[in-house]
């Protein structure tokens, strides 16, 4: 069976799909991976076929409009207005490049920015699995994950936040995609609030979440075909050796604190250094900066602190007292496989929930928004997380649990309990 996997956004948010395209590969799937042109070679490595969504994130977030999404934080609706603004303009294009990937496959695994492929899948009419890794559907037991976490003031609000979201996700674009199914797919148009209820209550688009349920519980009023199916990890390859000099330093004293943002430059990236440098100083911790897209400094670093550009999470993580991060749902997921504690300084859009969620599961403290980060608001988590013992252990409990999981077979499994009959046949089920 072909399968094609959508995905869109930075390395962090496209692992996981290539994850779970290499599960279902080994279960005898032709699999097509779609997603930044910045990929291309990582994919290919992988031995999975490699289509171009045409976007390049880091381009995007290195221009101004991208600078200034990174700047909205904790304000879903500046948050969602800027990333209207930067894709609208690339929505033609996508369709165009969706339209070509899609009339060639079997099944459709999209990711939630990957706009038009639900519709395309309608269009051939072959199976559609939303791929999400955060909660993405109504729930009275907690808000939307692009609004702040730590209000909680019932089912009524958890669901308006749903409904606020969902349209100023949709009214911005909702036009185009309009206009565009009845135009070029000759299809209805969808509902003027969008197809957000029609996808929460319809059983042919199940939806694959790729966290796990000891991190976020699957609530009660989500439907039989809402998986939560554990994280979808990529395993780094046997082969693969450290550096020699990195391992020297790890060898050289105790555990570092990792420190590090991904694709999450943020607008001065060496201000950002020089805040992790003092709070490793005022904590005596030793520390290993990523230095990658996070625009962190190649300046003179004193002996205690390890700069790498690039770095297996799951050979790492392993390796050090906490880590410091962004509150990508990725770099989540790989902190708290790990089992150390976690301090998240997230920029924008769910990152703040992920880092609530860590704080409130007991395994790392509260989130410091980027635009709030001092030496010694750092220095305080790095010293709380580093000699809390009730924090060290509840992570290295929790680390268990996810280790205990097999996200990608439960995605597969859930995969094939959604084929259509005609399908199901043709995979021997």
């Amino acid at each position: 069976m072909k399968i094609a996997i959508l995905t869109s956004g930075s390395r962090g948010d496209l692992q996981p799909y290539l994850a779970l395209g290499l599960g279902l590969k080994k279960n005898g799937h032709e699999v097509t991976l779609a997603a930044s042109d910045r990929f291309k070679s990582f994919v290919t490595e992988q031995n999975l076929t490699f289509e171009s969504l045409g976007e390049n994130f880091k381009e995007l977030l290195d221009q101004e409009q991208g600078k200034a999404l990174l700047d909205s934080g904790n304000n879903p609706i500046l948050f969602l207005r800027r990333l209207s603004e930067v894709y609208r303009p690339t929505l033609k294009k996508l369709f165009n490049r969706l339209e070509v990937i899609c009339a060639k496959t079997d099944a459709i695994i999209y990711a939630p920015l990957v706009i038009g492929a639900a519709d395309l899948a309608e269009y051939f009419n072959v199976p559609k699995y939303a791929g999400n890794l955060s909660p993405s559907i109504r729930t009275k037991y907690f808000p939307n994950f692009l609004t702040p976490q730590n209000v909680r003031l019932g089912g009524i609000y958890n669901q308006l936040t749903w409904t606020l979201v969902e349209q100023l996700f949709w009214q911005p674009i909702g036009g185009i995609v309009n206009n565009w199914r009845q135009n070029n797919l000759e299809l209805s148009p969808h509902p003027w609030r969008g197809p957000f209820g029609k996808m929460s209550k319809t059983q042919n688009h199940p939806i694959l979440f790729g966290f796990s349920r000891h991190v976020v519980p699957k609530p009660p009023d989500w439907q039989k075909w809402h998986h939560v199916t554990g994280y979808w990890f990529l395993d780094t390859p046997a082969d693969w050796q450290p550096p020699k000099d990195l391992l020297d330093f790890l060898d050289s004293g105790e555990p570092p604190v990792y420190i590090g943002f991904g694709s999450m430059k943020g607008r001065d990236p060496k201000k950002m250094t020089e805040i992790a440098l003092a709070a490793l100083k005022k904590t005596g911790q030793r520390g290993i900066l990523l230095t990658g897209w996070g625009g962190l400094s190649n300046s003179y670093l004193p002996d205690e602190v390890f700069k790498v550009d690039s770095i297996p999470h799951d050979w790492l993580f392993p390796r050090c007292a906490a880590v410091v991060h962004h509150g990508g749902a990725g770099t989540t997921a790989a902190g708290l496989k790990a089992g150390i504690p976690t301090i998240t300084i997230p920029f924008f859009a769910d990152q703040p929930a992920w880092g609530h969620c860590t704080y409130k599961l007991g395994v790392g403290t509260q989130p410091i928004l980027q635009k709030e980060v001092s030496a010694e608001k750092l220095a305080k988590a790095i010293q709380t997380t580093t000699k809390d013992e009730s924090i060290k252990i509840k992570a290295k409990i929790l680390g268990e649990k996810i280790r205990s999981e097999d996200g990608i077979d439960n995605a597969i499994k859930a995969f094939y309990q959604h084929l259509p009959p005609k399908l199901k046949q043709k995979v021997g089920l």
